[in-house]
């Protein structure tokens, strides 16, 4: 099954190449092999436990999401709703990834607590590089908010429990993060750069890979 970690990386690099020649048709396309097999490597890693079905769920969720951000390009007219949709159905996967860990952190308010403040400090400060719409705006809160409770839960869990599974999980969820920083620098910056694209697709692969392979040492 580790085939699928550089089938999913290769996979990726000729998406990248393919929408980089505005082919967006055949791009999408790749995208969506590529996040399958993520998907795929998480089925096969996963021992079929109720935390690894919410994880599992948050897999297909991302891959879901993937197709509908890139559909954004095959479909121009439609693109700010499919975007939204694609944002939307990516918040979904993380709120599955952070119901499969709340159970298992300590310290819940307070850590509560620590997520809204970052998620403000992040914010405030993606709001001085970027310029979006109002809903574009609401939607990012929400979505940071979501991913960056995540992490903030995944590395309490990790404190305590410094355990593969969550060693893998959280530097996924820490690459995810950072994923989208880069993707919501790039999309509503005042430059758009090829290489933050790079950036951005590559952390994410990989944060995702990271997150599928936790599930092999997940037992609970």
């Amino acid at each position: 099954m580790y085939f699928l970690i550089p089938l999913c990386l290769c996979i990726a690099g000729f998406f990248i190449l393919q929408e980089k020649k505005e082919n967006y048709v055949p791009a999408v396309i790749l995208k969506g092999i590529a996040s399958l097999c993520f998907v795929i490597f998480g089925f096969c890693t996963s021992q079929g436990t109720a935390t690894a079905k919410l994880i599992i769920a948050g897999l297909i969720l991302g891959c879901i999401a993937d197709v509908l951000l890139n559909l954004r390009f095959v479909f121009k007219e439609k693109g700010k709703l499919v975007f939204l949709v694609g944002i939307l159905v990516f918040l979904s996967g993380h709120i599955a990834y952070l119901a499969a860990v709340l159970p298992m952190a300590q310290n819940k308010i307070i850590v509560l607590l620590a997520g809204v403040i970052l998620t403000s400090v992040l914010m405030k400060w993606l709001f001085t590089k970027i310029t979006a719409e109002k809903a574009f705006k609401i939607f990012g809160i929400v979505y940071i908010g979501a991913i960056v409770l995540l992490n903030c839960f995944a590395v309490r869990c990790t404190i305590n429990d410094p355990s593969s599974f969550f060693l893998f999980f959280t530097a996924g969820a820490i690459l995810f993060l950072l994923s989208d920083i880069i993707l919501i620098l790039n999309t509503f910056g005042s430059e758009q750069r090829f290489s933050l694209r790079v950036s951005n697709l590559l952390l994410y692969y990989a944060g995702q890979l990271l997150i599928a392979l936790s599930l092999l040492y997940l037992s609970v």
